[in-house]
Order: C-alpha cells, then sequence, then structure tokens
C-alpha cells in the first residue's frame, strides 16, 4: 500500500505525504536505538510507499538521528522533505534552551552536514526560548531563508502570542505540537489561530506516544532510557484509567474492520486538510498500518459517534513531567 494523498502546509505551498515519518524514536526517547541499517531501511521503505516528509531535530540522539536520516534520505533527497529543529544548549534538552542568533545560524549550517544536504526544507524553533525575542529568532531565520539555506520556518509547542509575533517577522509554515484523540488542547485556541494566519499543523505523537495503538496496558513497563518512564499519563495508575479510551477505540475499530492505530489517524487527518500527522514507529508493519490510515475515510456520523464516545471520558495525568511541561506553550 502506498500513500497517494498529499496536503500542503497552510499557505505556504509546502507540499507533503498526507502522513510524514517522525524518525525521533529510531535513535532516541523510546528506549534503546534502532541498529542503523534497520533504521536506514524503514526509512527508505517510508519512502517507497509514498511517504515524502521525514522529522528530525539535532536534539534526538544528540545528532545521531540527523546523521541516520541525511544518510537514508541521500539517493532520493529531491523527493523528500527534511524537517529537523534548534533551540536547546548543545542540542542536548536538559541543557536548557538556546535561540539566539548566534546559535541558530551554527546548528543550521550543523544540521546541513549531518542531514547531507544543502538546504534544510523546514527549520523548527523545538521550544520557544523566553530569553531571546521570538522577532529576533524569525528574524535569524529569515535571513537563513535569504541566504538559501533554509526553505521553511516552523514554531513547535508555541503558544498564540509566540506565533503571532513570529509570524509578523517571516511567514511561519508549520507548527508542529502534540495533538491526538488524548490531547485536544489545540482545538481551543492553536487551531483557530492557524486557521486565521495560513499555518500548517504537524501533530506529533498523533497515537498518544503509543498508547492509542491498545498494545500498551497498566502492566506494561519500560525501559529506563524511554521517557515515558517519567510521563505522569502513563504511571501505572493513570493507564489503568486510561484504558477507557482505548476501548473505546478498538470497538469502533472493531466496527470500521480496521486498527485503534488507524481509526486515531484517520479521526486527525479529518479534523483540517492542513494536518499531516507524522507517526513515528521502528517496526515494517506498524508503517504499513499507519500508512493504511489515509486511506480510511470517516463519514460525519463516524466522527460524532467518536467525538462524543470520547467527551465522557476523562484522560488522567500530564502529558509531560514538570520540567518539560514549563516549555510549552508559551
Amino acid at each position: 500500500m502506498k500513500i497517494r494523498q498529499k496536503r500542503i502546509l497552510g499557505k505556504s505551498g509546502l507540499e507533503v505525504s498526507a502522513l510524514g515519518l517522525g524518525c525521533m524514536g529510531l535513535s532516541f526517547g523510546y528506549g534503546p536505538a534502532t541498529e542503523k541499517q534497520d533504521a536506514i531501511h524503514l526509512i527508505r521503505a517510508a519512502y517507497e510507499k509514498g511517504v515524502t516528509f521525514f522529522d528530525t531535530a539535532e536534539a534526538y540522539g544528540p545528532f545521531t538521528n540527523e546523521e541516520l536520516l541525511g544518510e537514508a534520505l541521500k539517493p532520493f533527497r529531491q523527493e523528500v522533505v527534511i524537517a529537523t529543529k534548534f533551540g536547546f544548549k548543545e542540542g542536548k534538552p536538559p541543557l536548557g534552551l538556546d535561540s539566539r542568533p548566534e546559535t541558530i545560524r551554527a546548528v543550521a549550517e550543523a544540521a546541513l552536514q549531518r542531514l547531507r544536504t544543502e538546504v534544510i526544507d523546514l527549520f523548527y524553533q523545538h521550544r520557544v526560548d523566553p530569553n531571546v525575542p521570538m522577532e529576533e529568532v524569525a528574524g535569524t531565520v529569515k535571513q537563513l531563508i535569504w541566504e538559501g539555506k533554509v526553505k521553511h520556518f516552523g514554531l513547535s509547542e508555541a503558544g498564540v502570542q509566540s506565533i503571532r509575533r513570529a509570524h509578523a517577522v517571516q511567514p511561519v509554515t508549520a507548527l508542529q505540537s502534540e495533538y491526538s484523540l488524548w490531547w485536544r488542547e489545540p482545538e481551543q485556541e492553536i487551531l483557530p489561530t492557524l486557521e486565521e494566519l495560513g499555518i500548517g499543523f504537524v501533530p506529533f505523537s498523533p497515537l498518544g506516544k503509543g498508547f492509542l495503538t491498545g498494545k500498551i496496558d497498566e502492566n506494561t513497563t519500560f525501559d529506563e532510557t524511554d521517557f515515558r518512564h517519567t510521563v505522569p499519563r502513563f504511571s501505572e495508575e493513570n493507564r489503568k484509567v486510561n484504558l477507557a479510551l482505548v476501548d473505546l477505540l478498538g470497538k469502533i475499530a472493531n466496527e470500521n474492520k480496521v486498527t485503534s492505530a488507524q481509526i486515531a489517524l484517520a479521526w486527525l487527518l479529518a479534523q483540517k486538510p492542513w494536518i499531516v500527522p507524522i507517526p513515528g514507529t521502528t517496526q515494517l508493519h506498524r508503517l504499513e498500518e499507519n500508512i493504511g490510515s489515509a486511506e480510511i475515510t470517516l463519514s460525519a456520523n463516524d466522527l460524532k459517534d467518536i467525538n462524543e464516545a470520547v467527551a465522557k471520558i476523562e484522560v488522567q495525568g500530564g502529558r509531560y513531567s514538570e520540567q518539560s511541561q514549563k516549555m510549552v506553550n508559551r
């Protein structure tokens, strides 16, 4: 199966496959890194199946994920869109934020080398840095675009005011933030703002960091190197309560003869034509499953049923540790 649908991120004209591939988990965040040749094989399989949008960041590793993508995508670099990110000291989130203009420039130069490319298609600020005015950040990326080193500017987990301030200096092509059936906060202020300004939306963790697939229950254990280990929403107690949402998805999926993950992704795709989810996976059969969701069309009744049922379930636990939570929606 191949993804045939394309989508355009906002008014930017940046056309990508309806689903992208979030590559973080191949190197970082969800337990031990995938063996390099297996990871390259998966990335190339995604391309062969019609995926043209690949997401990475200097912080994933740090640096190893960009290098992996650079090698994997080199044979068809011209046919794909690569997004990467700047914004942490030395590319290490625990060291804190750094979006000073000189840092943004240095990260761009290093990323071009690691990605084996002459231009970064989409350059996101990974988190809003309260110590650097957004106008300076947007102005620096604008300069990099003028120099031909970057094509498009993006923000990640930014709040409405930051989006507006950035967009006034350099049009923002896409916002990347968490959005899924178990994290719907962007619907309140973010989505209306993006619609108004003509900015695309790239939801990460569209499967609730794996929870919405139905493969995790209260007995699942997480490796020490798996960041879900520290996420309140994934505590054993909260998982027990949150399984109600998974059970509901499973029921809807059975009725439609598809999987829970496919329903969760099809629901996201049905929200707006300028939304492009980027599910990540380390397994080929999951990649196939995710791609299959682009072929599912949920009817107005399906969407109504899902929304009504989900509204009755209150998801328990924060989506980040307290420290990480301070960096979002600024």
